[in-house]
């Protein structure tokens, strides 16, 4: 294990706790935690760095990820809702309140649909355009700085096994089956 990190075995925190279970329970194999405990451990550091970046510009992530699905779309930087939905990954419900939230901090507006009078457009205005134009040029210095010990081609093949991974996880159908 090449691993470096301040731990009583000179490697990190994750090789003591898999050489700690396998003295402990020799008969199973504990190799999925070399990799996933890792990554867990990884996702706490990436959370703090993103609520960091996000709070330095008065936002919670929950509103940088809203705001930063329409500043994707292009402009006008228009979305419906249920494409809002999707791209959050949270309910109707909650994504209603949340546009309410941010409509009220004037960082979007309310649209009519032209297609369909029923429905609206959620909108960035300017101010939501700039608020996460700027969490967003914070949050990637961090990101910048977590893989700064890595080679450009070390980070472009963890980017790769990790979209391996996570590829299952964006198909459903795959999960637990044979895919």
């Amino acid at each position: 294990m090449t691993s470096h990190g301040a731990s009583t075995s000179g490697g990190d925190e994750v090789d003591d706790l898999v050489a700690a279970w396998r003295r402990e329970r020799p008969d199973l194999d504990v190799a999925p935690l070399e990799v996933l405990s890792r990554v867990t451990r990884l996702a706490r550091h990436l959370d703090r760095a993103r609520g960091q970046a996000f709070s330095r510009h008065g936002l919670e992530g929950w509103e940088f990820d809203v705001l930063a699905a329409l500043r994707r779309s292009g402009e006008p930087y228009r979305l419906p809702p249920g494409r809002l939905l999707q791209q959050t990954l949270v309910t109707s419900g909650t994504m209603t309140n949340r546009i309410d939230r941010l409509a009220a901090r004037g960082l979007v507006e309310r649209h009519p649909s032209l297609d369909d009078r029923r429905s609206v457009l959620v909108q960035l205005t300017e101010a939501g355009a700039a608020k996460v134009d700027a969490a967003l040029i914070d949050l990637l210095a961090h990101e910048r700085r977590i893989l700064a010990d890595l080679e450009p081609a070390d980070a472009e093949l963890l980017a790769t096994l990790l979209r391996r991974v996570l590829t299952r996880f964006d198909n459903p159908a795959t999960i637990g089956g044979n895919g």
